[in-house]
């Protein structure tokens, strides 16, 4: 029997479905209003965009506006193996989900009419680019503000407050305010012309104006997500204590109408951010002081936002290419804003044709964020052949992934710093949204440190990450695996910032009427994968009760929100856009009227006769807790989606688990002279050759000077203490440098073996199919810049060439 909501077209019967077949017509409560499938004209295919606007800037290809765009999360969005694995919960959970989730990851296939059945099954192989180029350049605003550039929507998809269905509700700033959020987009369609923020583009098509484009609203179009379905159907509609109240079809005894017209529902009556939550990170940006912010006033923010190598700082030298102080180089103010971060502005051309203007505020197509394994997974699952949609993957595309890599985790190292004061550390939100944002599905930040005595021995590691006892079979073959988490993820000494998504026993019971079946696991124990909650559990609680789960189609309430909020969030905006803190108290506790810190601090605990400590803060963007979630709630019911679970938890088993990256590191006391230094013997490259097949297959490291470009460089630092003995543990940092150029990157190893063995990757790449970008070929040199722990200072050298 199946754990889910089925419906029987558009009316209230509800029932349990027995066969797995997924919804052919999206129920009301899925629907939202925008521009609708098979409204808005032909997509072109990004391939053609490509002839003019990728393939030329051979120095710096990720300011073409295609080749950055290939790399990210937007144009992979349709590939993404967390998206398929957890489209087939959502699916189990409630028939026709599936409809909300393609309608931002594959959004052509969605405007195009594929998107049912709402498992994805119909979507074809041409739809395999995501968020792609059309997507974007022919949105227009959904408050039809633009006299011109107005989008198809027709009556009731209105995608803004106006009267035309029910009054305004109170979440509403104005009569025509948007519904920016959910993928609720208005598409142009009266001409082909591609739309953009230039009035002076000199393209070989056709274009307008869009100042639109400029516009924080452009970005929250996709980055407030809003569950349609619990912001109908559950108790106060999945909104937080105390923010408006939401226009829906529930009735004065808070009954919900099921299957009733999309008129009454809440997504047709309220802005998305006034209902069920998921993600608010445009709201965490809209409740921050930064909207009002001019770049040009940079050096009027507080000092610790002004820090060198920050997400704050790095957005204003980028807009300084401009030559207008901060602003537009047409004169236009520019705020600090998503695409002041996310679209950095680089100095180059658009397109490759003759005569296009050099322009030092041209958007670079970056995109990125913190995610800095999802191009891993993605390549593992194209080399596998199981990719979903997308697959065979070209040279430029796997480029382009790998550029992402490293800007991600460029990103992720400008979010924060960390300070200590005595026994007081601080953390600073450096970005314009909380730290973390997003979608929370496991992604965290926390800190590790490492206590010390005066002999260098290790009295305690909080926030420890490593082996938790769990051993899973490799689905890929081969050696079992074990698996990697937080050890201790309650401990009185553990920090750790994430938001924790829960159900209500209200909202439980509310479910079982409806017909959801009450053996739906809720959670599963992250040691032994027992059950631990089900849905009749929950039901059958007391009023009030909750149990966190990853049940994205059906969370209704936001458990804890420690993340870090953004510089000047005030507590009135983020209540009415449901994103405050939870508990509210956090951060200074301002209250009505009052401005949330930007930053944590906090007290730490040293142990008894600790000297000295590091402490670094890690960033994981997918833990085995969710992992675990998305393989084992998977029923294998659906045909079409039965083996996501499993391909994901191959593909995060066999591409380092996500490993956590590190975003700042800080020390806490004095480490003491010891002669248990640590050095590095020497540094050798070479590359892993596989061997054999299937159950006999076997990886070996071949030791080599000389490596082809394309493939990955293996350097490995061979570490030893003062008696000559291997050192396991330590971890460390070497700079790139090539000959000629003097271009260089530093890179920091994997924690040493028991051999001393200390491991650094760098992958690089091939020229694109024109013979332009690539990795350059050349001479070598490798230098040792720190190890940690007690390292002795003695820099070491090694070398290495990249041939054709």
């Amino acid at each position: 029997m199946f754990n889910k909501l089925a419906f029987i077209s558009f009316s209230a019967c509800l029932l349990i479905s027995y066969c797995c077949v997924a919804a052919v017509v999206v129920p009301t409560e899925v629907q939202m209003p925008g521009t609708q499938p098979n409204e808005s004209g032909n997509f072109e295919s990004p391939d053609k965009c490509d002839n003019c606007h990728s393939g030329y800037n051979t120095a710096n290809p990720e300011n073409e506006p295609a080749t950055g765009w290939r790399g990210s999360a937007m144009a992979n969005a349709s590939r993404d193996p967390i998206f398929w694995a957890t489209l087939a919960i959502a699916e189990q959970d409630f028939d026709g989900a599936g409809d909300f989730c393609i309608r931002c990851h594959s959004a052509k296939g969605w405007y195009d009419g594929h998107s049912t059945p709402t498992d994805g099954s119909g979507i074809p192989e041409m739809d395999d680019n995501g968020v792609d180029c059309d997507t974007c350049h022919v949105m227009t605003n959904t408050d039809n503000s633009d006299p011109v550039l107005q989008g198809t929507m027709i009556a009731p998809f209105i995608a803004n407050c106006s009267d035309d269905l029910l009054a305004p509700s109170g979440t509403c700033q104005s009569a025509t305010e948007g519904y920016y959020g959910s993928g609720m987009l208005s598409l142009w369609s009266t001409s082909s012309a591609k739309l953009g923020p230039y009035a002076d583009a000199d393209a070989r098509h056709q274009f307008m104006q869009s100042t639109f484009h400029r516009d924080v609203d452009f970005c929250g179009s996709c980055h407030d997500v809003s569950n349609p379905v619990v912001g109908d159907l559950a108790p106060v509609n999945g909104a937080q204590a105390g923010a408006p109240s939401v226009i829906s079809s529930q009735d004065g005894t808070g009954t919900p109408n099921m299957g009733g017209s999309v008129t009454e529902k809440a997504a047709f009556n309220n802005p998305p951010y006034a209902y069920g939550v998921v993600e608010r990170t445009y709201s965490e940006y809209k409740a921050s002081a930064f909207p009002t912010t001019l770049i040009a006033d940079f050096l009027s923010l507080p000092d610790e936002l002004q820090h060198q190598g920050g997400a704050i700082e790095q957005s204003y030298q980028s807009a300084l290419l401009a030559g207008t102080g901060g602003n537009y180089a047409d004169g236009s103010a520019r705020y600090f804003s998503c695409q002041s971060c996310h679209m950095r502005p680089v100095e180059g051309t658009g397109a490759n044709k003759q005569g296009v203007a050099v322009r030092g505020d041209l958007p670079q197509h970056d995109f990125t964020g913190g995610n800095s394994w999802i191009a891993d997974i993605i390549k593992y699952q194209d080399s596998h052949a199981q990719l979903r949609l997308g697959g065979g993957l070209t040279t430029a595309q796997l480029t382009a992934l790998d550029f992402a890599t490293e800007r991600a985790k460029t990103h992720l190292q400008q979010a924060a710093t960390i300070s200590v004061s005595g026994n007081a550390i601080t953390v600073v939100n450096l970005t314009g949204h909380k730290l973390i944002s997003g979608y929370p599905e496991g992604r965290r930040m926390w800190l590790n440190i490492k206590w010390y005595d005066a002999s260098n021995h290790l009295l305690r590691e909080d926030g420890a990450y490593g082996p938790i006892g769990v051993t899973v079979a490799n689905p890929a073959g081969g050696a079992s695996v074990e698996v990697e988490s937080i050890l201790d993820l309650a401990g009185n000494n553990t920090c750790i910032y994430a938001a924790h998504y829960a159900m209500t026993q209200a909202w439980a019971e509310r479910l079982l009427a409806l017909g959801l079946s009450g053996n739906l696991a809720l959670n599963y124990n992250r040691l032994t994968g027992d059950v631990e909650t089900t849905l009749a559990n929950l039901a059958a609680g007391n009023a009030g009760d909750l149990v966190e789960t990853f049940h994205f189609a059906l969370n209704n309430y936001l458990a804890a929100d420690n993340r870090i909020p953004p510089y000047g969030m005030r507590y009135d905006e983020a209540l009415r856009r449901n994103t405050l803190p939870v508990p509210t108290s956090q951060f200074g506790n301002p209250g009505v009227g009052g401005v949330y810190q930007h930053y944590d601090q906090l007290t730490l605990n040293p142990p008894t006769d600790a000297v000295y400590a590091t402490i670094d803060l890690l960033y994981q963007g997918t833990s085995w807790e969710y992992i675990q979630f998305l393989q084992l709630a998977n029923n294998h019911e659906n045909v079409f989606l039965s083996t996501e679970g499993n391909n994901l938890l191959e593909a995060w088993l066999n591409t380092g688990m996500a490993k956590p990256q590190l975003m700042a590191s800080t020390t806490w006391g004095s480490q003491p002279v010891s002669n248990d230094t640590v050095g590095v013997t020497n540094i050798t490259t070479g590359y892993y050759q596989q061997s054999g097949k299937g159950k006999t297959q076997t990886t070996s490291y071949i030791a080599s000077s000389t490596i082809t470009v394309g493939d990955e460089v293996i350097i490995r630092s061979v570490l030893h203490d003062a008696n000559g003995e291997p050192v396991a543990g330590a971890i460390v940092t070497s700079n790139i440098t090539h000959i000629s150029s003097l271009e260089s990157i530093s890179l920091i190893s994997a924690a040493s073996d028991n051999d001393g063995i200390a491991e650094s990757r760098w992958k690089t790449s091939t020229p694109n199919r024109k013979g332009t970008g690539g990795t350059a070929t050349g001479s070598y040199s490798i230098t040792t810049t720190d190890v940690t722990g007690s390292w002795d200072g003695v820099t070491t050298n090694g070398s290495f060439s990249l041939v054709n």
